[in-house]
């Protein structure tokens, strides 16, 4: 038993509104026309697509292959046939596409082969390859690859297991009803988490405006006589469900800048990824669906087991969205971003569309200037300086942004939800740090390029190096050679010169012989024997007026000397 729960700094308490979903059972999503699923639905490198159109596939699998290992693959969420692989609009609010495998469901929802793993037998990389293999990501909303976090190898052993079921964002019940209905399988998951990692403990965090669900997992841990788990009720107070701050009111333990709970013996989980380990091992089903609230301006609320791919309208229109409907955000209305369009799928990350409203949520009051306050410094939980932050991302001095810690933030909202002039102030974070990113790309870009020119040069000196080696190499070998010949024939005695020069002058004489016999075959063919009488009376003709023409001549040639 937990004898004492800590707190931590900062923190709002906004409006409770969780009724509106929390009631009746999670319902299937009918299977749509189309399904899109982007290959790049998790922290770390996109898949790369291992399908093309006219493909048949099977519900589970392998469409899109992990791309090194901070990557996790993406599966086919129903059988049916490929239509494209293209780009497609994506979940985001800046409305960007990304690569995604487009599926036409055929309506038979049939899986392929399941591949479940034995513990018992499997090595830590046997069961890191296979969690990565089946897709299995964060499902609280980082979707961080599960398999980089769940393998033991820590640089210290792990001694606290965190399972997050605190849920505090405001109209969001997806990880509430799945421990209120599902708690068997949650527990089951975190018990085989428990049998990987071995902790020294595992406390599960709900936070007290869930007594269902806290009764639920409290059963499914007795019925399992499982003794090393616990159910551990913290205050409502946002952002409890953030890991650090869940971390934080469990054990005390506060994690610094730049460090990860890991160094202090603390790993943290979702009750989401825990079913998702489950299924992978146990079942050795991929993640190809996972719990979604729908809430908001909405006829009623409710949660949807929702396959990856689906488009968002289809999930909304279960719950009838009023007229006067103009937002849709993915997410909660502290932390979520709103939808560029409802064609845009469900993805991994999608714990909850929120459908909003003039009336729900009034356009913002204008922006005033920062009074400096300082309560935006109060609320923060990660204790920061919210208005520091502000200043320098606003004029743009990225560098003294980072001084004070903006990659902590985890943008939680709650500087801006108490902040008297009306200040968007996680916008300005989230510029800075796209910012940040952005030029930090650029220069491993310029980096990259300036290394491969440099790289060339000395390439092209090495080349030129080598070859003028191999030259004097040559010439070195050619003095040798000919200062070995020239000793050979100085030498005293004079028998090796006489030999060689007498080899010569026999290849001389016989060459001269070859010469002289070439010459008399050559004049052989103009002899008289060969010519007719009449040919050799025409050269004899030629031959006297050459005589003649000489004798003519010669008075007026100059004497002989």
């Amino acid at each position: 038993m937990l004898n004492k729960l800590f707190s931590f700094n900062g923190g709002v308490t906004p409006a409770y509104e969780k009724t509106r979903s929390a009631e009746g059972p999670i319902l299937p999503v009918p299977l749509p026309a189309e399904l899109v699923i982007p290959l790049h639905q998790h922290v770390g490198g996109p898949p790369r697509p291992v399908v093309q159109a006219g493909d048949r596939v099977t519900k589970g699998q392998r469409i899109g292959k992990a791309d090194g290992n901070a990557s996790a693959t993406v599966h086919a969420s129903t059988s049916g046939l490929v239509s494209a692989v293209e780009m497609r609009r994506m979940p985001h609010s800046s409305g960007l596409s990304a690569l995604s495998v487009i599926i036409k469901p055929d309506g038979l929802d049939a899986w392929g082969t399941a591949k479940p793993l034995d513990l018992h037998t499997a090595s830590p990389t046997e069961i890191r390859d296979h969690l990565m293999q089946m897709g299995v990501v964060g499902l609280g909303g980082a979707v961080f690859p599960t398999h980089l976090k769940i393998v033991p190898g820590q640089p210290k052993a792990l001694e606290t297991l965190v399972i997050n079921g605190a849920e505090c964002e405001p109209f969001i019940t997806c990880d509430d009803l799945l421990m209120r209905q599902r708690a068997d399988t949650v527990i089951a998951g975190v018990a085989l988490m428990c049998q990987i990692m071995k902790p020294d403990r595992t406390l599960i965090g709900i936070e007290d405006n869930k007594p269902e669900a806290i009764r639920a997992m409290q059963q499914a841990i007795e019925a399992q006589h499982d003794k090393r788990l616990e159910v551990v009720s913290v205050p409502t107070r946002y952002p409890a469900g953030g890991a650090k701050q869940l971390i934080r009111v469990l054990t005390g333990i506060e994690v610094p800048h730049g460090e990860r709970s890991t160094d202090y013996g603390v790993q943290c989980f979702n009750v989401g990824t825990a079913v998702a380990v489950h299924d992978a091992i146990k079942l050795g089903r991929p993640l190809v669906s996972r719990i979604v609230t729908v809430s908001g301006n909405v006829r009623r609320g409710g949660n949807y087991d929702v396959l990856i791919g689906t488009p968002m309208r289809d999930v909304v229109a279960l719950s009838e969205a009023h007229a006067d409907t103009n937002r849709y955000i993915m997410g909660g209305p502290m932390m979520g971003v709103v939808m560029p369009g409802m064609e845009v799928p469900v993805v991994k990350a999608t714990n909850c569309i929120l459908v909003g409203s003039p009336k729900m949520f009034p356009p913002p009051p204008p922006e005033m200037p920062c009074i400096r306050c300082g309560e935006c410094a109060i609320a923060c939980p990660a204790d920061l300086q919210p208005f520091e932050l502000y200043w320098f991302s606003r004029a743009k001095i990225f560098g003294k942004a980072q001084e004070y810690h903006l990659f902590d933030c985890i943008e939680c909202g709650c500087c801006a939800y108490v902040c008297p002039s009306h200040i968007p102030l996680v916008d300005y974070y989230r510029f800075a740090k796209s910012e940040i990113w952005a030029r930090e790309h650029e220069k491993e870009a310029a980096d990259h390029a300036r290394e491969r020119y440099e790289f060339r040069q000395y390439r092209e000196e090495r080349e030129k190096e080598e070859k003028a080696a191999r030259l004097a190499a040559k010439t070195a070998a050619g003095r040798e050679k000919a200062t070995a010949a020239l000793a050979v024939a100085e030498q005293p005695d004079g028998s090796n010169n006489t030999a060689e020069k007498d080899a010569k002058k026999a290849l001389i004489a016989a060459a001269l012989a070859r010469a002289k016999q070439q010459q008399e075959q050559a004049a052989a063919i103009n002899t008289a024997a060969a010519l007719s009488a009449e040919q050799q009376a025409e050269i004899a003709a030629i031959e006297a007026r050459r005589a003649e023409i000489r004798e003519v001549a010669k008075p007026h040639l100059p004497p002989d000397n």
